[in-house]
């Protein structure tokens, strides 16, 4: 997912139809990028970046949505279910 690509369209006012029809890209393989589902090419990456005027990089930060329990390796379980496994 790219959050800051889907805030970025939210700041600008601009619709995801008319980017997708402004850089050239289709609609559904627009949304497809914003929310994770497909990979941008370099080419894409730089279309939109120029387009909404911000830079690419920033534009496509990835967003994993990961709990802190899971990154802390004890893939969410809770603590009191964990005590009596053990």
């Amino acid at each position: 997912m790219y959050p800051n690509l889907k805030l970025q369209l939210f700041r600008s006012s601009v619709r995801q139809n008319f980017l997708a029809r402004e850089v050239g890209i289709d609609e559904s393989i627009l949304s497809k990028i914003i929310h994770g589902y497909r990979e941008p090419s370099k080419e894409q990456r730089q279309l939109l970046a120029n387009y909404l005027a911000v830079e690419e990089t920033w534009l496509f930060e990835k967003f994993e949505i990961a709990s802190r329990a899971r990154s802390a390796g004890n893939h969410g379980a809770p603590q009191e279910m964990k005590e009596d496994i053990t």
